[in-house]
């Protein structure tokens, strides 16, 4: 592929990249009901494959340098709808324990809130996940992986702690990060612009 290739398609919302994050999108209410119809193999299937979307969409945006606005934010949206409806799904048949289902999804709806927060308040902050995060994501595709395929495990226990308290330190970093941004963009009288 040339580098003029490249910097022509850098531009266009719809790229390579996007199109993948799209099906990730379009690929979790298959998931939702490959679950919800007990079929946990086509359901693995299924996941594996959205999953290796996620893993690839950020590949190809650097290596074809087709980073966009839109796929900053659908990016981090498609990972938490697919994160969200198979902790959901798989916490309601009983194949993932319920409070590790709470866990995960609190620590989302954390984000989402301070996220909003900051964009009600003018705040600028950059979209970019900490390398916590990124473990995060990774040990909990991971876990929802091993839960469907060997889902009566003793070891799946350490798989669950790992993941909580993953998830938990992440939250926390993300607490932390979205504190210093109230702190420094929230000053009276500037109308929340950093300096």
């Amino acid at each position: 592929m040339t580098s003029a290739w490249r910097a022509s398609a850098a531009g266009s919302s719809i790229n390579i990249p996007n199109i993948l994050t799209l099906t990730r999108i379009l690929l979790t209410p298959l998931f939702v009901l490959s679950i919800t119809w007990h079929l946990l193999g086509y359901a693995l299937f299924v996941f594996a494959i959205a999953a290796a979307t996620d893993a690839l969409d950020g590949l190809l945006a650097r290596w074809l340098n087709q980073r966009t606005l839109i796929g900053a934010y659908l990016d981090p949206l498609a990972d938490k709808l697919l994160s969200t409806a198979a902790f959901v799904s798989l916490s309601a048949i009983g194949v993932l324990p319920v409070w590790l289902a709470v866990i995960v999804i609190s620590r989302d709806l954390l984000i989402v809130l301070g996220i909003a927060m900051l964009k009600l308040m003018d705040i600028p902050f950059e979209m970019g996940p900490s390398n916590i995060s990124k473990w995060t994501t990774l040990t909990q595709m991971l876990t929802i992986c091993l839960a469907l395929l060997s889902r009566d495990a003793d070891f799946l226990l350490y798989v669950y702690d790992l993941t909580a308290g993953l998830t938990i330190v992440s939250g926390l970093q993300y607490v932390y990060r979205g504190m210093n941004l109230l702190q420094t963009g929230a000053k009276p009288g500037d109308g929340g612009d950093v300096s």
